[in-house]
């Protein structure tokens, strides 16, 4: 399970660093390496959400840790 939160965890960090690109300097670094909205891009994109929903995950199971240890 670690590996897949640190993977999960390091491709929502780079999506987010993209999303501040976006907000910025209105660029896109998913587009100009795979194109603008092209079938890979999207799955970049599809992969990046996936792994946002997946950590969502990670609050219960911080919380389930931190009771633990109390």
């Amino acid at each position: 399970m670690k590996g897949i939160d640190y993977t999960a965890l390091t491709v929502a960090v780079i999506g987010a660093v993209n999303w501040g690109l976006i907000g910025f300097f209105r660029f896109d670094l998913v587009a100009l390496i795979f194109g603008n909205m092209t079938w890979l891009s999207r799955i970049i994109y599809g992969i990046v959400g996936i792994c946002g929903l997946y950590l969502i995950s990670l609050y219960g199971r911080i919380s389930d840790h931190v009771l633990e240890q109390v």
